[in-house]
């Protein structure tokens, strides 16, 4: 199998062979002293346990039972991607998002896309991530999915060259933006001498894009929107990110029992009194949003907040109804959706995809479990999945029993062979596959800061990066010409 490396273009580590991008950077890691750099790596550990950079693993157990808080590791080698790589890949990343919140609005309007016969019409309207509710509803600038986390991964061509794919596309509540936030501070404080000797594009102005964006999606009710988070709790995983992003924005972090409806508005309970809400930047699942219309029995959402949202009262980010775009069984369809809606051809791939509800499908990935990636439609965090590379005989016929039970329930891959990059590990610095996810705003504009979260898995061979799963994050330059 063909290899990737971000920082070389001959494994092992050949430094004749490092790529024009990263030579800069190579001759500064070079003049740096180990103990420095081991140094460096602890004060980094200190700041972010100090700060709260945390994030719950569900799967760990502390002696009573509940998930452990886990600092998320981060590694001081950079992520380098030079300005004409990044400039098609946001051309890619603008070109997708787009596509993806007209097929949104189409399904939930005029369903053009199943008349035309390019998606069966029961893998929407059967599709646990479709909203009936939001049938005919119209949201502001017809836009479903103000955040877009997209994940890229760039794996060798026959040539060997690396070809950047879209892994997946992650519309409902992404997160992760605040790692690629605090990433960049930490590396500036670490090493500021280094931001002197390369042109990194800039990545801090995000939290003010987004109140942007967020602004822009309000209903016309008001001049001047009112902007919350709405969080579930401080028991979330990703809680740090929720008040995170509230305080960089400057504004209110609210939890379900703290908005209640009125007249057909949204209010939150301030120490002034009542304050109408126009906008709610949601972290809470659709199932949890309106005790009302989705689960009775949820706390953490608000009674009538849906009867709002459908009279253009407020505007919830991102839609109910969402996920529909971010399942991993309309995922294969993608590219025909750009081209549907926007007539052009994709300019980022897909990776490969059988949909094992496919009886073919099913019959190809059941024969070559033990060399495709098996993921269940609806799975995230790297939950509910196979590597079959990396799996037991045992894990491997255990699963063909769960395939076979409900094949409309995954989707297989072929094993990319992920790029790598140069990282830190125990023994030093050896290379650990990668990935990247940019941050999409869509408003009345669509933009985004260069770069993104580029994760690691820090395990040797494992393609694993998620956080959930013991992955690191890196910062991620894009260099400026």
């Amino acid at each position: 199998m063909h290899k990737f490396d971000e920082m070389y273009a001959q494994l092992p580590f050949i430094d004749s062979a490092v790529r024009p991008h990263y030579r800069n950077y190579l001759d500064w890691l070079k003049r740096q002293d180990p103990q420095t750099m081991r140094d460096r790596r602890e004060e980094a550990e200190m700041i972010f346990r100090r700060v709260g950079i945390t994030f719950a693993v569900y799967g760990d157990k502390d002696e009573d039972g509940a998930g452990t808080e886990r600092l998320i590791p981060f590694d001081l080698i950079p992520r380098i991607i030079p300005a004409h790589e990044w400039t098609s890949m946001q051309q890619g990343l603008v070109q997708r998002v787009n596509a993806l919140n007209m097929f949104i609005h189409d399904v939930y309007h005029e369903q053009n896309i199943l008349k035309a016969g390019l998606i069966p019409s029961e893998q929407i309207l059967n599709n646990a991530q479709y909203r009936p509710e939001m049938h005919g509803v119209d949201v502001p600038n017809q836009v479903y999915s103000q955040i877009s986390g997209i994940d890229i991964v760039r794996a060798p061509d026959a040539q060997g060259k690396g070809e950047y794919y879209v892994l997946e596309d992650n519309l409902r509540v992404p997160s992760g933006v605040s790692y690629m936030l605090e990433d960049r501070k930490m590396m500036m404080r670490l090493f500021p001498e280094l931001f002197s000797q390369h042109r990194v594009a800039p990545v801090a102005h995000y939290p003010d894009l987004l109140l942007e964006t967020l602004r822009a999606s309000s209903p016309s009710t008001t001049d001047n929107p009112t902007v919350v988070v709405l969080t579930p709790g401080m028991y979330n995983s990703a809680y740090f990110e929720h008040a995170f992003l509230a305080q960089q924005m400057g504004v209110e972090l609210v939890e379900g029992q703290d908005l209640f409806v009125k007249d057909n508005f949204v209010y939150m309970r301030t120490t002034r009194g009542p304050k109408r809400v126009d906008v709610i930047y949601r972290r809470v699942d659709d199932d949890f949003l309106d005790p009302n219309v989705f689960r009775s029995t949820s706390t953490l959402g608000c009674a009538g907040l849906m009867e709002v949202y459908k009279a253009g009262h407020v505007n919830i980010c991102n839609a109910v109804g969402t996920g529909i775009a971010d399942d991993k069984s309309i995922y294969p369809y993608v590219p025909q959706m750009i081209e549907f809606y926007l007539g052009e051809k994709p300019i980022l791939n897909n990776v490969p995809t059988f949909q094992c509800r496919k009886k073919d499908d099913l019959a190809y990935t059941l024969a070559n479990l033990d060399k495709l990636v098996v993921k269940e439609v609806h799975g995230a965090g790297g939950y509910g999945m196979l590597v079959g590379p990396a799996a037991t005989k045992a894990e491997i016929e255990e699963f063909r029993q769960v395939l076979l039970a409900k094949p409309d329930g995954y989707i297989s891959q072929p094993t990319l062979s992920l790029s790598s990059c140069p990282t830190y590990v125990e023994s030093g610095i050896a290379p650990r596959h990668i990935d990247l996810r940019p941050f999409v705003l869509s408003g009345k504009t669509v933009q985004m800061v260069p770069g993104g979260l580029t994760r690691v898995a820090l395990k040797e061979g494992s393609l694993v990066v998620n956080s959930s799963q013991g992955g690191g994050t890196k910062d991620t330059w894009i260099l400026e010409v």
